[in-house]
């Protein structure tokens, strides 16, 4: 990896991935490729595409709750840290309903919910504590 001229700014670099999918819908073929800088030996190919799979899957799951549950992706906040710092209170909000327990809904509705009951937005926060 001697050409990669900025190495040394990422600790522990030990692979670049590159990770190729083929897709066919009907009579149209589309090729997507995806480069990944990685801390993994890129010798074992099996356990690239495993940590590649895993990466993915979590990315979509967070980002798919994000938007639907909060509907991060209609959001059109550009000023100043503005974006960045509601992503971090949405995550945190996201992080603190999960540990609530008292409520067997959905993210949406637990979102709600702890908007317009004082009692249960209690339970949600003081669930982070425990």
């Amino acid at each position: 990896m001697g050409w990669f001229q900025d190495r040394a700014k990422w600790k522990g670099l030990a692979s670049f991935t590159v990770v190729e999918s083929e897709r066919v819908i009907g009579d149209e073929t589309s090729v997507a490729r995806r480069y990944f800088i990685s801390s993994r030996d890129g010798g074992n190919a099996k356990r690239l595409a495993e940590a590649v799979r895993g990466h993915s899957d979590i990315e979509n799951e967070l980002h798919w709750v994000l938007d639907v549950a909060f509907r991060e992706d209609d959001c059109r906040v550009r000023i100043d840290y503005a974006a960045p710092n509601l992503s971090i209170v949405r995550q945190l909000a996201l992080c603190l309903r999960k540990r609530e327990s008292s409520s067997k809904v959905g993210v949406k509705t637990k979102r709600m919910k702890a908007g317009r009951d004082e009692g249960y937005l209690l339970n949600v926060l003081c669930a982070a504590a425990d």
